[in-house]
């Protein structure tokens, strides 16, 4: 089986101290639901008048779980709200039975809160195709219950990882109106990550009254720019599911789209996608690609995610080979509009290629210098127009193959 132990190089120093959410109350327990000596399902409680948004996965096949979930979460509820998370069983592809597991979770967990069942909202993680054993999950229900405590935050993290390397969390607070509104959030990714939603597991909480249409157009904005714009193998997961809990704790209430509160939300998916990244499966290079210049919106994306998708770059950075034709060839596939005569690449500072050829100025040992560096930033400019958009990927190792040859072992 593969070495996933090693915590990846990209990693932050540590788990970052968060702000507390009044409201909401987490646990986290060993289930051997496919891990022995780890924890692997987590708890989750929402306080009375959370309102609930989420984003998911927008694969044909997802999981019992999403579909699930995708039902529940346009619901208006004055009730409070639990997320159970399992890692180690994907639950997706597995027929009626998965429908079965989700069921039989969200009765226990519904039957030992108090909660209406459409309020319990059910993530799993994992292997694909394999029925899920929830029998041990839910004989965990009590103690998940006894067990929940406002500031295990750090467990709840622990407990949804699969190949991740290290608990992903990030936190901010913000002042409106003169008072403080705290966002926390916790994420699970390091592959089968690929820009068709959240690509993960993503779980954020505030303190801010929020009612759930707003919330919801909020979540799915910010998604755009944040979970949906990063990769690290070009592969939607069945199970990607992010949900955002607002308490309203605070007393301060958000009435629009814009301004601080949705700035600092912004700030916490985005410290979360990159955390994602620098955890992509045998990465050693975290990358910021950046595309300017283009027809459209749109087609700035599409360039940046084909050099961002594409093996051969992605290998040539691990290589810590400046190989710029490959982002040539990525913009001529993507089938976004391009002209080859105008575009403009840089490899941070260096300028590579101008005019439809390489730039006088440039030469190999300044980019190869250049791609020794941990973190990178390839930008292009198209030169047809306002169009822009950044993507943000990581390299292609032996690693990567070597975690997925042994995934099920």
């Amino acid at each position: 089986m593969a070495d996933i132990t090693a915590v990846s190089p990209l990693a932050p120093e540590g788990f970052p101290e968060l702000p507390v959410i009044d409201g909401v109350r987490f646990a986290a327990v060993e289930a051997g639901v496919k891990y022995q000596g780890r924890k692997d399902v987590t708890l989750i409680e929402l306080a009375p008048g959370s309102s609930v948004a989420g984003v998911f996965t927008k694969s044909a096949t997802r999981s019992a779980n999403v579909l699930d979930c995708q039902v529940k979460v346009g619901l208006d509820s004055d009730a409070g709200a639990a997320f159970i998370i399992n890692s180690g069983n994907s639950n997706a592809f597995t027929g009626r039975a998965g429908e079965g597991s989700v069921a039989a979770i969200c009765e226990a967990v519904a039957g030992v809160t108090g909660l209406p069942q459409e309020r319990v909202f059910t993530s799993s993680t994992g292997v694909i195709g394999e029925r899920l054993p929830h029998d041990r999950i839910t004989a965990k229900i009590d103690e998940l219950v006894a067990g929940l405590t406002p500031d295990a935050i750090e467990d709840a993290a622990h407990g949804i990882m699969t190949t991740d390397t290290y608990a992903k969390g990030a936190g901010t607070t913000v002042m409106i109106d003169g008072q403080p509104v705290k966002i926390a959030g916790i994420a699970k990714g390091s592959g089968m990550i690929a820009p068709d939603m959240a690509t993960m597991l993503v779980y954020i909480f505030t303190d801010a009254k929020v009612e759930r249409a707003l919330l919801q157009q909020i979540l799915s904005e910010l998604t755009d720019v944040t979970f949906n714009a990063i990769t690290v193998d070009s592969d939607t997961s069945t199970s990607d599911t992010l949900l955002l809990g607002a308490t309203g704790a605070s007393g301060v209430e958000i009435k629009e789209a814009e301004g601080p509160f949705a700035a600092g939300l912004h700030e916490v998916m985005l410290d979360l996608a990159h955390l994602v990244v620098r955890d992509g499966e045998g990465a050693t290079k975290f990358v910021e690609i950046s595309v300017t210049g283009a027809a459209s919106d749109q087609d700035a994306k599409t360039h940046a995610s084909a050099i961002a998708n594409s093996p051969l770059v992605k290998t040539a950075i691990a290589g810590e080979d400046p190989n710029w034709g490959r982002i040539v060839m990525a913009i001529g596939k993507s089938g976004a509009t391009a002209d080859r005569d105008l575009l403009t690449i840089h490899f941070g500072d260096v300028l590579v290629a101008e005019k439809g050829w390489v730039a006088e100025s440039y030469s190999e040992e300044a980019g190869a210098a250049y791609m020794m560096a941990q973190e990178l930033a390839i930008r292009v400019d198209l030169g047809l127009g306002d169009g822009a958009a950044k993507v943000w990927t990581c390299d292609l190792t032996h690693g990567y193959i070597t975690i997925n040859a042994d995934y099920r072992s």
